[in-house]
């Protein structure tokens, strides 16, 4: 069984996450629960951000915090010098009220209101990053209204798909996010804004995918990006400062998958955006990445409560949880693997086989289909592990489940970051029918 950061088995054969039993914590905060392992986090974050240092490159490591978001969290984020990238007003509302540091906040998205591009105006973010001519024309709008200044970075689709092993140079052109590198629509994008006087380009941005392996994706983009800033410079005498390669970096879900080190990722971004500093006689442009699942993916684990099992002869063996796909749709929608083990057995092997249910009345509700188990039984916790990111984040009311708790645990100490949404809660903006009755007759 394949342990993450901090996990152990204890003498008594107990899953423990930061020094702490997770059948302990399932006593004190119930069940469904997910836990996360703030040590595995600061050492993901600071072997990006000291990499960078070591090899005496200027950079941001912005948090992508769609992976996972809430007040807690971003605080973390703040003790390890890290920027934050949101994507929602709600994103951005969170993390003013967390007291992160505005100018450390960039603001992505394909279709930000004007609402929400008012209030990053408000809070004096950092950085906006601009994914379309609407978004344009709203930023030119708000900008001269205020007579504020607000730098930005074009999003670009360069060409390069990465999915794993597989690299497709010609993919990507037919996406929701960005202006096309290679049919105009960047270079469009670019003199729309490069000589606004309060729009302050910074320079570009792509994100080629996510769960990736390799370093081969990240280093052709970056070759394409480096070449439109060579163009730029030399037809335009505009140099960038800023080139963001974006996020994507994968982290192991199963035996399956074999991620890189963050240094590794890190060292080769750099290596080819050198190397076409040197070729197109540029400036070095400050790197900014933006990993969001390798910060907390593998740190967060869910804990379940085993209910009530069935067995179809011949065919499987079922287990049901307290939980499922409203706490971690990702295999109902991506097909999406786990691994898991009994917490309260950890010691014991795991010579049975289960498919996981949930308990959602969905017969595609499956967290795990033949999971390789120790004996279950009616009130066994069950940890399944790698679901810190996109798990509560996408978490939902299906059914009017209640949201699952959210615990931090580091050295022997466990704190509630997130509440249990309560029965109470579920209805606390439904309002009664009002309307005049119409009898029926």
């Amino acid at each position: 069984m394949h342990l993450y950061g901090t996990q152990c088995i204890s003498n008594n054969g107990h899953l423990t996450i930061g020094g702490v039993d997770t059948v302990e914590l399932a006593k004190t905060y119930g069940t469904p629960l997910f836990i996360y392992d703030l040590e595995l986090i600061r050492e993901r974050a600071r072997g990006f951000i000291d990499t960078f240092n070591k090899l005496g490159v200027k950079a941001e490591v912005a948090y992508a915090l769609k992976a996972f978001s809430c007040v807690a969290i971003y605080q973390v984020a703040k003790q390890e010098n890290l920027s934050l990238d949101v994507v929602s007003g709600g994103e951005l509302y969170t993390a003013i009220k967390s007291g992160f540091p505005a100018e450390r906040i960039h603001f992505h998205g394909n279709n930000k209101s004007y609402a929400e591009l008012e209030l990053a105006f408000e809070t004096k973010i950092g950085c906006i990053v601009v994914d379309n001519f609407y978004e344009i024309e709203l930023l030119k709008e708000i900008s001269e209204a205020k007579q504020q200044a607000m730098r930005i970075l074009l999003r670009v689709t360069p060409g390069v798909e990465a999915h794993t092993h597989d690299f497709i140079t010609t993919g990507q052109a037919d996406s929701k996010f960005g202006f096309d590198l290679n049919n105009g629509q960047a270079d469009e994008a670019f003199q729309k804004v490069v000589n606004h006087p309060y729009l302050q380009l910074l320079g570009l941005h792509c994100h080629i995918g996510s769960q990736i392996f390799e370093t081969d994706g990240f280093s052709l983009a970056a070759g394409k990006l480096m070449k439109k800033i060579s163009d730029w410079k030399e037809n335009f005498q505009f140099e960038c400062t800023v080139l963001n390669l974006g996020g994507g970096f994968g982290i192991r879900y199963t035996e399956e998958d074999h991620p890189l080190e963050p240094k590794v990722y890190v060292e080769e971004m750099i290596k080819t955006v050198q190397e076409n500093v040197k070729e197109y006689k540029l400036s070095m442009p400050e790197i900014w990445i933006e990993p969001g699942r390798s910060l907390v993916g593998d740190a967060g684990t869910s804990l379940y409560t085993i209910g009530s099992q069935k067995t179809v002869p011949t065919i499987r063996e079922y287990i049901a949880v307290d939980g499922g796909m409203s706490d971690n749709i990702r295999p109902a929608l991506y097909n999406a693997k786990y691994e898991a083990t009994i917490a309260n057995k950890a010691n014991e092997q795991r010579n049975f086989t289960y498919t996981v249910a949930g308990k959602l009345c969905e017969s595609g509700d499956k967290l795990i289909i033949d999971a390789a188990l120790q004996k279950a039984e009616a009130g066994d916790l069950l940890a399944v592990f790698c679901t810190g990111a996109y798990g509560y984040s996408m978490a939902l009311n299906y059914n009017r489940v209640p949201r699952p708790a959210v615990v931090f645990v580091e050295s022997g100490e466990h704190q509630l970051a997130i509440q249990r949404e309560s029965y109470e809660d579920l209805v606390q903006n439904d309002l009664p029918f009002s309307m005049n009755q119409v009898s029926v007759k």
